[in-house]
């Protein structure tokens, strides 16, 4: 599934339905472990893309992809591609970037890659239990 959505607050929020509908559709229920893991992710990585990637006029992209039975990549692509965030650079002291924090503690690895010709695109693996 990869659906392109506003850079708004709206946006965001549809991403996150999007997800969880989706999941559903796949068989993980909503109310579930996986289906709350998921929301949270989806949320927090379309917040930043709004927040911190966000050009004017611009949109970002949710992809979800399930590689495995129980394996869900996210992606959320935004065009910013100067403003990387680091895996592992954030502390709860900081005072920005507490949210990949509760990235890093509900997925199994995170990461960024550039998205040519300026944007970047942040992925996350989950194990759907």
């Amino acid at each position: 599934m990869s659906q392109l959505l506003s850079s708004t607050p709206r946006g965001a929020r549809l991403a996150r339905l999007l997800a969880v509908q989706q999941l559903d559709r796949w068989g993980w229920p909503p109310a579930g472990a996986a289906g709350e893991s998921v929301a949270l992710v989806v949320a927090e990585l379309a917040s930043n893309a709004i927040t911190h990637g966000r050009v004017p006029g611009r949109d970002f992209r949710l992809t979800l992809t399930l590689e495995a039975t129980d394996t869900l990549r996210v992606d959320v692509a935004d065009s910013r591609g100067e403003r990387l965030p680091l895996a592992g650079a954030i502390t709860p002291a900081e005072e920005s970037g507490r949210g990949l924090l509760l990235i890093d503690a509900l997925t199994d690895r995170w990461g960024v890659e550039p998205r040519p010709p300026s944007g970047k695109t942040v992925w996350a693996y989950l194990t759907l239990r």
